[in-house]
């Protein structure tokens, strides 16, 4: 039984960047979604998208290159784990790898970059870093 899916996808998207893969597959629940669509906006993925239908839901994340296979997303960790919950507010949100990199939470107004919290006075449960 897998009790952190998230931190199930992560690795998952760590391993098949590192690989060289095109996608990644990846088991569907929103707020996996979510976080990919913050992915891809921040420019870490080139695109997300749903596939199959009722429990055969699967989202297929496709990765990012510059050049021959240089990889966009250089590093990818996971801040809070079922066993312990980082939350931070918005006067703690640090800036990650000098601006190369985001933090990614889960607020009251959905999953955001740590530069759109702040922007917007919000804290929230801290999912992971990307650089």
């Amino acid at each position: 039984m897998m009790t952190d899916s998230i931190a199930d996808m992560l690795t998952r998207v760590r391993n098949a960047n590192q690989a060289g893969h095109d996608t990644v597959q990846i088991p569907f629940s929103k707020i996996k979604e979510n976080i990919l669509k913050v992915l891809v906006d921040e420019g870490f993925l080139s695109d997300v998208q749903v596939a199959g239908e009722g429990t055969q839901k699967s989202l297929v994340a496709g990765l990012k290159y510059v050049g021959r296979r240089t990889r966009v997303m250089s590093g990818l960790a996971r801040i809070s784990t079922p066993g312990r919950r980082v939350y931070l507010g918005h006067e703690d949100l640090r800036v990650v790898r000098g601006g190369l990199g985001v933090t990614i939470l889960s607020t009251s107004k959905g999953v955001m970059t740590d530069t759109q919290a702040r922007q917007k006075h919000l804290g929230g449960e801290a999912i992971c870093k990307v650089w």
